[in-house]
């Protein structure tokens, strides 16, 4: 099959072009008489809780396939289900799924949803003084609670707090093993969050939310994370989780290599709004997230693609650069090199926008989707 359209490159930049693919992309042509649309590489989410009424936390095998349906039609073609603080049994089972969901998502039947791409456990070796909406069921990363997670085999991505007791132990530990650590939920001085960069972390989870903020005389993780280093910060660009003029700060000090847009969607997304048991609380929709009745936030309820828009309308970012954001630096923290770019040998999984950022087309592995 061939496209042309603008093409969005892996360095942010958009050319006008054809791409021929089967299920890999085969060919990337110069052509000047393209279609009036952008091509972009399917967005890739590392951090999703939940969407369309389904919790990562309670579904099984089956749901999070229909999950991954869903996010496939808002232009998410790889994903990572989130698992947020609970009694390590409970995580356990969660994983089981995770891993049996995964599975099934890479046979060798056409897919027609997003892929999983591996379980981001977000807790429980968080700080007791930067829960959020986590219950309070933090542990230390150590002991046997710590064992178990470290042998859960489809745990690809991990938040933590480096400044816990055994913090920088399991920082090597788990990325010896291949598993990404990200920093969140962290009450880290900024001496402490290098040192986690240091011991090998390499994401900050939804920057600026549930961790110490920035301060001049104090400036703590925050300032880690905007300053050059190995570690992407990873945003929640939903105009609530976020100031813009924050979300402009953070790219200017990152540029488009050095950030990460994720959703942090819960199961209240793509629903009417009814409500739903979010971390340790019943949630509702108000003022445009999930919120617990005391006016906490618990995650968004906006799209990839809505994140994309709110970069380019609102921060005023080039669509080039958001996607690189939104779908090549994800894939890359996490060894998925094949995905989130458009060059030869990539996976085809693509979208196609409109010069107003209105989704027309998805294709997962060169599949065009209904």
């Amino acid at each position: 099959m061939k496209l042309s359209g603008l093409i969005a490159k892996s360095d942010g930049s958009i050319v006008r072009g054809q791409v021929s693919f089967e299920d890999r992309i085969t060919a990337l042509d110069a052509v000047t008489d393209v279609d009036d649309h952008y091509i972009l590489p399917g967005f890739v989410d590392l951090q999703v809780n939940g969407s369309h009424s389904i919790d990562v936390m309670n579904a099984s095998p089956d749901l999070l396939a229909t999950l991954g349906r869903h996010l496939a039609r808002e232009g998410t073609t790889a994903w990572m289900p989130t698992a947020v603080t609970a009694p390590i049994e409970k995580i356990a089972k969660v994983h089981d799924s995770i891993a049996a969901a995964f599975e099934n998502s890479h046979s060798d039947t056409p897919a027609d949803g997003a892929a999983i791409l591996g379980m981001h456990l977000e807790g429980p070796f968080i700080s007791p003084f930067r829960l959020g909406a986590h219950p309070k069921l933090n542990l230390e990363p150590r002991g046997d609670a710590f064992e178990r997670v470290l042998a859960m085999r489809a745990l690809r991505l991990i938040t933590l707090a480096p400044e816990l007791r055994g913090g920088l132990d399991a920082i090597r530990r788990l990325t010896s093993r291949g598993v990404v650590v990200s920093i969140g939920h962290t009450n880290a001085t900024l001496d402490e969050a290098n040192a986690g960069i240091d011991a090998g972390a390499r994401m900050f989870t939804h920057l600026f939310n549930a961790m110490r903020p920035l301060n001049h005389r104090d400036p703590g993780v925050v300032a880690a994370a905007l300053a050059q280093s190995p570690a992407i910060p990873a945003i929640i660009p939903d105009g609530v989780h976020v100031h813009p003029a924050m979300l402009r700060l953070a790219f200017d000090a990152r540029g488009r290599s050095g950030l990460i847009v994720v959703t942090d969607k819960v199961a209240l997304a793509g629903t009417s709004g009814s409500e739903k048991i979010v971390g340790r609380a019943r949630a509702t929709i108000r003022d445009g997230a999930a919120r617990l009745d005391d006016g906490t936030l618990a995650g968004s309820i906006i799209s990839m693609l809505d994140a994309v828009r709110r970069m380019v309308q609102t921060v005023h970012v080039s669509i080039g650069d958001a996607a690189v954001m939104a779908a090549t630096n994800p894939a890359r923290l996490i060894g998925a090199n094949d995905r989130g770019c458009i060059q030869i040998g990539a996976r085809a999984d693509l979208i196609l926008l409109s010069r107003t950022l209105e989704l027309k087309a998805v294709f997962i592995g060169g599949r065009e989707l209904n």
